[in-house]
């Protein structure tokens, strides 16, 4: 009772501190202020107080905590890379891969600089929530402008090759749904050497533990949560989802969220076994050797691959209670080609769980998650994944209806370069 007690009272002045801090942000014209949560009328907390956010409550606090943070997250990630570049040595390949994505990097910037713009100053973001104890145990959030009623919320994972992920490569696709009335939370994770694979599941279990047991004081609906994932991130998002289905199944543990608070999962160009994708990545510059680290040795692939451990007979019980999952993917991927999607939902289909494919022909591994949002207008994949959400909103399927095409950011010629250098 006492814990509960403390964990309610550190809820209301938690919120009373971003009421203070939302009275000193700025407006910008396109991103209008989201009114602070109402506290929580309940809180599992397995987590405990230090996966709570602490709002600031100044405009100028805010800004000195935030140059405090950069310069911690700037050290952290020198220190790694020198760890890292251990782990690589001298290859060919991936020299000329990092040189090729710094050059792919610099013809998207007309693009990055809009969405970095708004990620630092908009009133609708949220950065930075401790979820959890562990380093890099943070998520960010996307709020609608629009306040009525309870919105849909999405917990996507971020991609990097489970080296370079980061929760701020969301803010895109953040900013975009959230412009639909959809609620997104971008979940930060532990990479390589910080952390292993497991680190990696561990910190995005952690993440949609905390957003399912404290979405309903940002305005999120707790029964509306739907899991995505991109690349590396569908891949942990995935191992997460199917370990938390398994330990419900067998009532091993006592949990702090379920699969059955899970609408949908939606996975995007990710690879589901990795026992066909190591040597497909040694060839592509991800050598086997810093693979089987990532992955804590070959003996872990089993664990860690959910197309295989799906079909595990002890775990039947589990892919009876996943939630419908769609995996999207382009069949001109060539950093995981689109056979890992085809084939995991087949077994999937084949164990009897609901599974979809939607394939885009010719499309690449950074075509539907960078180029085609930042060319505007029209996306497929985003309609489609926003058609799920509102499936039982007849009044948001009627806004999106009439929803103005999204604007360009990138101009068209250097979006072309851009594929065409692309390492991924």
């Amino acid at each position: 009772m006492d814990s509960t007690a403390s964990l309610r009272q550190s809820s209301s002045s938690a919120a009373a501190e971003e009421v203070m801090e939302m009275e000193t942000k700025p407006l910008l014209t396109k991103f209008l202020t989201y009114p602070p949560p109402v506290a929580a009328q309940r809180r599992r907390a397995k987590l405990g107080s230090s996966s709570l956010a602490t709002p600031r409550p100044s405009r100028q606090n805010s800004f000195g905590r935030d140059i405090g943070h950069a310069a911690k997250e700037t050290y952290l990630i020198t220190s790694l890379s020198f760890t890292l570049l251990q782990y690589l040595g001298l290859g060919y390949r991936w020299i000329t891969r990092l040189l090729a994505l710094a050059c792919y990097a610099m013809l998207l910037m007309p693009g990055f600089l809009q969405v970095a713009y708004c990620y630092y100053f908009s009133s609708q973001v949220r950065r930075s929530i401790v979820y959890g104890d562990q380093p890099r145990n943070r998520l960010d959030l996307y709020l609608p402008t629009n306040t009525d009623g309870k919105k849909p919320v999405v917990v996507f994972v971020t991609g990097g090759a489970w080296i370079i992920g980061y929760k701020a490569w969301g803010s895109l696709l953040g900013l975009q749904l959230a412009e639909r009335n959809i609620i997104v939370a971008c979940v930060d994770y532990r990479n390589f050497p910080q952390g292993t694979i497991s680190d990696m599941v561990e910190d995005a279990s952690r993440g949609i533990s905390y957003i399912c047991n404290n979405i309903a004081d940002y305005g999120g609906d707790p029964d509306r949560i739907y899991l995505m994932g991109q690349s590396a991130g569908a891949h942990i998002s995935s191992c997460a989802l199917l370990e938390q289905a398994i330990k419900e199944s067998k009532k091993e543990e006592i949990i702090s969220w379920s699969v059955s608070q899970i609408k949908a999962y939606f996975g995007l160009s990710g690879g589901y076994n990795l026992f066909n994708l190591v040597d497909h990545f040694d060839s592509r510059g991800l050598y086997r050797s810093i693979f089987l680290s990532i992955m804590e040795g070959e003996e872990s692939f089993h664990q860690f691959s959910p197309e295989v451990r799906v079909q595990d007979p002890n775990n039947i019980d589990a892919v009876s209670i996943l939630p419908p999952i769609t995996l999207f993917h382009g069949t001109a991927d060539y950093s995981i080609p689109s056979d890992a999607s085809k084939i995991f939902v087949d077994v999937l289909r084949r164990l009897g769980a609901k599974a979809d494919l939607v394939l885009y022909d010719g499309k690449t591994h950074t075509d539907l998650f960078l180029q085609d949002p930042l060319r505007g207008g029209k996306d497929e994949m985003f309609d489609q994944i926003v058609a799920v959400i509102h499936a039982d909103d007849k009044e948001a399927l009627e806004q999106d209806a009439v929803a103005p095409p999204r604007r360009r950011l990138v101009p068209e010629i250097l979006l072309k370069l851009a594929r065409n250098i692309s390492p991924f």
